[in-house]
């Protein structure tokens, strides 16, 4: 049971250091830093251009179905890549496989096109 409780030692102490690291990195920060504050330099800004109206626009539907469609027809290449390095190895049943998976992915994507999903207005 001792020794047990003893190889939980090492991962202690490492969560120890990385808490402390952390805040002794926000104590030093807060003493050490710059204290100097005026308008311009507490002014947000994006990439050096200044901001200009409000943040909390909404977004288009469109933005974020294009987005999930790209992610979609993304990972698709995580199930070629393995297929194509075995593809010796799978032999004939694997590539029947992976044309019914490219058929459906076909599918989906003229369904899309269809339905006009990646069309911006």
């Amino acid at each position: 049971m001792l020794t047990d409780q003893l190889n939980y030692i090492p991962i202690l102490m490492q969560c120890l250091l990385a808490v402390g690291f952390v805040v002794g990195t926000i104590i030093v920060s807060g003493k050490l830093g710059p204290k100097r504050r005026s308008e311009i330099k507490d002014r947000n800004f994006e990439c050096g251009i200044e901001s200009v109206g409000n943040a909390r626009i909404p977004f288009s539907v469109k933005y974020f179905l294009v987005a999930i469609l790209f992610v979609l027809f993304d990972v698709e290449v995580i199930f070629l890549y393995p297929w194509a390095i075995n593809f010796k190895e799978l032999g004939i049943e694997g590539l029947i496989k992976m044309v019914i998976f490219m058929l459906l992915l076909l599918v989906g994507f003229f369904y899309i096109i269809k339905k006009k999903a990646l069309d911006w207005e």
